[in-house]
């Protein structure tokens, strides 16, 4: 079986207003806009990303709740069934050809951190 080959990890962080914090991230960090929606958006400066998820800052969906990483690889297959072995997933966890091009499957770690491994499609 081929080897997973582990690219880079993304982080994901919470915003009260995506379009405020796309502003400021490039004003203030460098990174520029690469895509977005109103509840999403992704960031770019040189081969690092950064990524804005919208949270309502509820008790169901509290702005500083847990942090979310994605980790991007290349040849998701390997690492996915070790993940299964393991037993941090189940087998119905990969979710191919997502409707944002990726394949991925994601768990959460004792502190609610989510974490995602990610192949773009």
């Amino acid at each position: 079986m081929d080897k997973t080959t582990l690219l880079e990890i993304t982080p994901v962080l919470p915003s009260q207003d995506i379009n405020r914090d796309v502003e400021w991230h490039s004003k203030h960090t460098g990174f520029e806009l690469r895509s977005k929606d109103k509840m999403y958006a992704c960031l770019k400066r040189d081969n690092l990303f950064i990524h804005l998820q919208w949270h309502a800052d509820t008790k169901d969906d509290p702005l500083l709740g847990g942090s979310v990483i994605k980790i991007f690889v290349k040849n998701i297959e390997p690492i996915f069934h070790e993940f299964i072995q393991r037993g941090t997933v189940t087998k119905d966890k990969l979710r191919l050809n997502t409707p944002w091009h990726t394949h991925e499957f994601g768990f959460y770690d004792l502190n609610n951190n989510a974490i995602f491994i990610v192949e773009d499609a």
